[in-house]
């Protein structure tokens, strides 16, 4: 009788703990649908969205790049700086290493420089090893600076951004940072600003990626081939006439974003054009849809 009793309870007290169990699993299934009710069967026609990076995600070019550009001549001796109105013309120039260059070569090469091996720029860079060394080198610098500025929190996100990447990321649009900068700083400040969830997102294409820089298509063809999808189904984001050129010629849809050197330039062949993305309570802001609605268009 005793051992009837003993299987019993134990059955019972198995059941119970299943119950338990069941219970435990059901509540942590509906937190978690709740936690994230946006991931739950969402979906995209977009095959993927494309930012650049300095103008798009961040104003960087006025008092990121330029400050930090500056300050690497300053630690070199040189009696010049770019001021805001010149370098605005300068962001014509795809490239740090290549503005370097457009700017040497229009306007003389530093003090031991002013005899080269050869004056040939071969994709907007010095042929002559020396020159070529000292735009490396400076660039190298100038990232350094940069990256600093950017983990200072000097350099804000524009608005919008994360909530666009966010519906994204929600939606599994595969996400992409297209630049001309240098990868680490681009890293460094999706990382710095976004956080690591959103960074871990992301794929780069940036700097020395591609041998043709924008307004080449040559980076957006590149970021198509290595997420396996057609340019055509394609949204990039863009600040820049060089920018915009290089998504058309890539076979893509672009939406410009005007930025502090941009709004003066022509984007007679953008799909559309904003102020900013905005923020959800701004007049105009662009969500995921937007986008699907000018692919579809």
């Amino acid at each position: 009788l005793d051992c009837r009793r003993m299987r019993l309870l134990l059955g019972l007290a198995l059941v119970l703990i299943g119950c338990l169990c069941e219970a435990v699993i059901h509540t942590s299934r509906a937190a978690h649908r709740r936690a994230c009710p946006a991931r739950m069967g969402a979906s995209s026609s977009l095959a993927s969205l494309l930012f650049d990076c300095d103008g798009v995600l961040a104003d960087t070019e006025r008092d990121g790049h330029r400050v930090s550009f500056n300050q690497v001549f300053t630690e070199k001796g040189f009696d010049f700086a770019w001021g805001v109105e010149e370098y605005g013309r300068l962001c014509e120039v795809g490239g740090g290493k290549e503005r370097m260059t457009a700017y040497f070569n229009a306007n003389g090469w530093p003090a031991g420089y002013g005899a080269p091996t050869t004056e040939e720029v071969l994709k907007g860079l010095p042929v002559d090893p020396a020159r070529l060394e000292l735009v490396k080198r400076m660039h190298m610098r100038k990232t350094a600076i940069f990256q600093e500025l950017v983990a200072s929190g000097v350099v804000p996100l524009r608005s919008g951004v994360l909530r666009l990447v966010d519906q994204a990321i929600d939606s599994a649009v595969p996400i992409a940072v297209c630049s001309t900068s240098n990868e680490a700083a681009v890293r460094t400040l999706v990382q710095t600003l976004m956080g690591e969830q959103r960074y871990s997102a992301f794929r780069f294409f940036c700097g020395d990626a591609v041998p043709r820089k924008k307004p080449a298509p040559d980076v957006y063809l590149l970021a198509a081939a290595s997420l396996n999808v057609e340019p055509k189904a394609c949204v990039v984001i863009e600040d820049s006439g060089i920018g915009l050129q290089a998504a058309k010629a890539a076979g893509m849809t672009c939406l410009v974003t005007t930025s502090t050197y941009t709004g003066a330039e022509d984007f007679a062949t953008a799909d559309r054009v904003v102020a900013e993305l905005g923020d959800s309570d701004a007049t105009e802001s662009i969500d995921l849809a937007d986008l699907e609605a000018m692919l579809a268009a």
